[in-house]
């Protein structure tokens, strides 16, 4: 590893912050890297000794194999201990910590008028109930259970019920349509359903229980019908009188039942049930480039472990901060740092429900001065937005507690890391730009706040444990300032253990093209510093506002209209969002293009994948370019959605005049 240079202006931690942090300067982190590669049992034995153990481990800390040609791949951690991750989260916390009293979240509503602290002492009561609930409803150690919540406490409380119980949870984003979450509810064969009556997202009324109840139809449909009880959290009809006159859904005697009245009628008290280290945690479901998401296996003990470090290191987790992750639980970003890397280390965090501009655009900075926020996790997509509004909002608030800013679902673009820095931060804030992904389950490229000199727009080096290179298209290894594709030589606790049902696509999507490495599947550029900046994917997904989309699933919805013979879906650049989906269709003969069209299919990507998946263009395209084997050229594609007109080598398509009408038909496309 390079020692930072003077390639690009740095920007160099504040010394008060170096004082008391874990890692307090760069050479102290190029120590703790080169024990984690050099004795990685050594040093993960180190992070475990903190935890509680029912067994210890009987063997090696860390084993795996990455090489397809060697065998089946896999990793394991800690094996042959048994642990529980609530009790870890909680139960210690709460029993040999000390830490009942302190806040575990600070709950703030959509609404300012709704917000409710909870201690560590509440939560464990409250997870306890919900997991004797869930044990009456007949969940037993292994089986799944679909979550489909808005970001109350009900959803930490379930989540922590399964792992305490040994059931696997399988949360779902709960702005995802009916489709998606039946899909999702199908291939984990989930027993039950958690979801609410509803929730507003800024004036918005969602109404989560028929979404609920449509993607269970379509189960039964489809004879997947496995869910056979839905507990259903009354949500809004605590908050809002008038509420059931809006939300007029059914109710089944038969498979529903209501959180509010069982939840009083249990204990709170239950035992954990002690897991195997490679037990199942969760499965978590990510965008496929075959239009199929994938269900990401993380398992008890290594998750426990890296998320519980890099939430310690990477934000310098002090006893008396107050942290703020703006994601949503139902990404990987709400798992590993809202609820259990922030809980293992008994940090207060707060729980935010809202969106950034309700009921005022302000509205994070006002949150930010009434729970004296020190360290904000929050997407560049935010950023961006916020930008928009100028000074005024951020200077009615006093920010003055903030200490270290991070980022988190994409590249921050320096424009953003800048306004980020300087406005919000005061220019004394480190900005953490934190590059992972749902498989990898916690950060993998990372500054630390108090030891990385920091490049606006770079994810700088590896965290502990995690061995990056940079491969060309045939294999082979990069040296110095170089790029292309990034991937891992060995594993790190944390991260993915398989795909749910599905080793084979597992190991052909991560591990086949590049043997004896991790394929990260996003192209990275490495300068002479040692510094990584990430690229992008350099498959057929797009990262629009954070949430990774795959373009055969858009695809996908949009063929499924009666009048659509073909669809190709590329990213265009947006100012806010980061990339925007724009969609070139075929249509069918006689079918006419139109603004009525264009609704339509907009419509039905909505309802197919969910709101975030709604394309900001779509164009006319009576062919589409194609190579001479027929496969779509989506270089060209990109291309022409942005209205460039050098489009490079076109010697391998089959009819270079498709790329004339395409431009042409650019004044056809609706936004």
């Amino acid at each position: 590893m390079v020692v930072p240079g003077s390639q690009h202006k740095m920007y160099h931690p504040p010394k008060d912050l170096q004082k008391d942090a874990h890692v307090p300067d760069f050479d102290r982190y190029l120590e703790l890297y080169r024990k984690s590669i050099e004795e990685p049992d050594v040093f993960w034995k180190e992070v475990a000794s903190d935890f509680y153990w029912k067994k210890p481990p009987t063997g090696q800390i860390l084993q795996y194999n990455f090489d397809v040609t060697k065998g089946n791949i896999f990793v394991k951690c800690m094996e042959g201990a048994t642990t529980n991750m609530c009790y870890n989260v909680l139960d210690r916390n709460v029993k040999d910590k000390n830490l009942g009293e302190r806040v575990a979240f600070y709950w703030e509503g959509n609404s300012p008028a709704h917000h409710e602290a909870i201690t560590y002492s509440q939560l464990l009561g409250q997870v306890c109930r919900c997991s004797n609930t869930l044990k009456q409803m007949g969940v037993r150690k292994g089986d799944r259970v679909a979550i489909y919540l808005p970001m109350i406490p009900e959803l930490v409380y379930t989540m922590l019920a399964c792992t305490r119980i040994g059931a696997v949870h399988s949360i779902v984003f709960a702005g995802f349509s009916a489709e998606s979450l039946c899909e999702r509810i199908m291939d984990s064969q989930c027993s039950i359903l958690v979801t609410a009556d509803g929730v507003y997202r800024g004036e918005k009324l969602i109404n989560l229980k028929q979404i609920a109840d449509e993607a269970l139809e379509k189960c039964r449909e489809k004879a997947s019908a496995t869910v056979t009880r839905c507990l259903v959290v009354k949500h809004l009809r605590t908050q809002d009188a008038d509420v059931s006159n809006k939300l007029q859904t059914p109710w089944d005697a038969a498979c529903d039942v209501c959180w509010e009245e069982v939840m009083g009628q249990v204990s709170e008290q239950c035992e954990p049930e002690w897991l195997d280290a490679e037990d199942p945690l969760f499965i978590l479901y990510t965008s496929g480039s075959t239009g199929k998401p994938k269900g990401v296996l993380h398992t008890v003990a290594g998750y426990l472990l890296y998320t519980s470090l890099t939430f310690k290191c990477v934000f310098d987790h002090q006893p008396d901060d107050v942290y703020w992750c703006t994601a949503d639980i139902g990404w990987i970003t709400g798992h590993s740092y809202i609820t259990y890397g922030p809980l293992a280390n008994g940090a207060t965090s707060v729980l935010f429900v809202g969106i950034p501009v309700h009921p005022h655009v302000g509205r994070f900075w006002e949150v930010i001065e009434k729970y004296r926020v020190t360290k904000f996790y929050t997407a560049p997509t935010a950023i961006r937005l916020l930008m928009k509004y100028g000074l005024d909002p951020v200077q009615k608030y006093d920010l003055s507690s903030l200490r270290i800013l991070g980022t988190v679902g994409e590249p921050i673009n320096p424009e953003a890391w800048h306004w980020y820095h300087e406005v919000i931060g005061q220019k004394r804030c480190p900005v953490v730009d934190t590059f992972w992904q749902t498989e990898t389950g916690g950060h993998v490229l990372t500054p630390l706040p108090a030891a990385t000199p920091l490049k606006p727009g770079s994810a700088t080096f590896p965290f502990f444990g995690v061995e990056p290179t940079i491969l060309n298209e045939h294999g082979e290894e990069l040296e110095g300032e170089a790029e292309g594709y990034l991937v891992f030589r060995r594993p790190w606790p944390g991260i993915m253990r398989t795909l749910h049902g599905n080793q084979e696509r597992f190991e052909s999507t991560y591990f086949k093209k590049f043997p004896g490495f991790y394929v990260t599947g996003m192209g990275c550029r490495r300068d002479r510093d040692g510094y990584y900046w990430i690229a992008g994917r350099i498959d057929d997904m797009i990262n629009v506002s954070g949430h990774l989309l795959s373009t055969a699933e858009v695809e996908a919805s949009l063929t499924d209209h009666g009048a659509v013979a073909e669809a190709a879906v590329v990213s265009r650049p947006h100012t806010v969002k980061g990339e925007c989906l724009y969609c070139f269709v075929t249509l069918k003969d006689c079918r006419e293009f139109n603004r009525t069209l264009v609704d339509e299919l907009k419509r039905r990507v909505r309802e197919k994948i969910g709101p975030i998946a709604t394309p900001d263009f779509i164009q006319n395209a009576p062919a589409l370019p194609k190579t001479r084997s027929g496969k779509i050229m989506r270089r060209v594609l990109r291309q022409i959605a942005r209205n460039e007109k050098d489009l490079g080598d076109l010697s391998t398509m089959a009819d270079p005049k498709v790329v004339e009408v395409l431009f042409n038909h650019r004044c056809e496309t609706a936004s």
